[in-house]
């Protein structure tokens, strides 16, 4: 049997041990719910720490500890002194991208390894939104293709809004755990692509290449319009691929932690 400390007595579980959780981690869990739940709003303050403290009968020290773990997960930002207090946030993409980025870069992972993943999750949202699209999305889908064709001959702002082009097919296709994963994808790709704006923008090779992404970008609205399904994922594959091809020609970056460290 397993004892309350999680040591296996004399029949046991097979050897495993039940790690008991901390009453911090208990009371930022049930913070955690209260928030994702919307029973606790953005911008919403919390209850004082002496109305927290009888609420869940922990002490002072253990509350602050809780306040710890979900002000690392970006759910609470905590003002210190008299007229402090701790105050709700809305859960962001952008936290898990950024811790993603550092699992990556530990891990050696080379860019052309984001890259492909980010073909797996956006060629087939191309074809989702083609075949699910709704005359909003389609109108929304034209205004940010207006929106790129205006910034052609500025190429920050234009690859600004080339990158929001491809965000946007991904989130309109509907799919919130693709969308999630997309945010954490894109984090990196974002950063590789202000990197080789940089290097060479305004060149005749990058001139070549945003025009040749913008006229992918025409075609897959034209598809979605269609909403022929298949036709925009495989077109979608090929655009991606040729821009991957492009950017990864800055062979002085070849991994993430040569872009992020």
């Amino acid at each position: 049997m397993t004892s309350a400390t999680g040591r296996r007595g004399g029949g046991g579980l097979g050897g495993a041990q039940v790690r008991v959780p901390k009453m911090a981690e208990l009371v930022a869990a049930r913070l955690r719910r209260m928030i994702v739940r919307g029973e606790l709003t953005e911008g919403e303050a919390l209850p004082s720490e002496t109305a927290l403290m009888e609420e869940f009968a922990v002490s002072r020290p253990t509350l602050r500890e809780a306040f710890r773990v979900l002000e690392s997960e970006s759910l609470i930002s905590v003002r210190r002194g008299a007229r402090g207090g701790a105050r709700v946030q809305v859960p962001e993409g952008t936290v898990a991208a950024r811790y993603a980025g550092v699992v990556l870069e530990y891990r050696g992972t080379t860019l052309k390894d984001v890259y492909d993943a980010r073909t797996v999750i956006e060629a087939p949202c191309a074809g989702l939104l083609a075949e699910r699209r709704t005359d909003e999305e389609l109108e929304r889908l034209r205004a940010a293709v207006a929106e790129a064709e205006r910034l052609m001959d500025d190429p920050s702002a234009f690859i600004r809004a080339h990158m929001e082009f491809h965000a946007l097919v991904v989130e309109l296709a509907g799919n919130q755990t693709l969308t999630v994963l997309n945010g954490m994808v894109r984090h990196i790709i974002d950063q590789a692509n202000w990197s080789h704006v940089d290097l060479d923008a305004g060149s005749p090779e990058n001139v070549r290449a945003n025009r040749r992404g913008f006229r992918a970008h025409v075609a897959l609205v034209d598809l979605v319009a269609a909403r022929r399904g298949e036709a925009a994922e495989e077109l979608w594959r090929l655009h991606l691929q040729e821009a991957e091809d492009y950017l990864l020609q800055n062979r002085s970056m070849t991994t993430v932690l040569d872009l992020l460290g």
